[in-house]
């Protein structure tokens, strides 16, 4: 994978990283604040969606990259994409 397309999947991860932290920070000022219950637990379960959706990218990014695109390939790229599925079934 070109070295640009590196640095942009990596920027996006972060940027993920960056949201999923000010869901957290704004989950602790409702808390702390005794706000309404229902707003926590929107809030509580659009980080877990963000947090699911993150590590699957970084699982998919990983069985892209270094199992199935290493020299001498482990794993057909199309099992690869078999794993990617499972995986992503299991985190919905």
């Amino acid at each position: 994978m070109p070295q640009h397309i590196q640095e942009h999947e990596q920027r996006k991860l972060l940027h993920r990283v960056k949201k999923i932290r000010g869901q957290l920070d704004a989950a602790e000022r409702i808390l702390a604040s005794g706000e309404d219950c229902t707003d926590v637990l929107m809030l509580l379960a659009a980080i877990r969606g963000g947090v699911n959706s993150l590590m699957a990218e970084v699982l998919e990014d990983h069985l892209r990259l270094h199992v199935a695109g290493v020299s001498g390939e482990r794993i057909t790229p199309e099992l690869a994409e078999e794993l990617i599925e499972l995986v992503r079934s299991y985190l919905k």
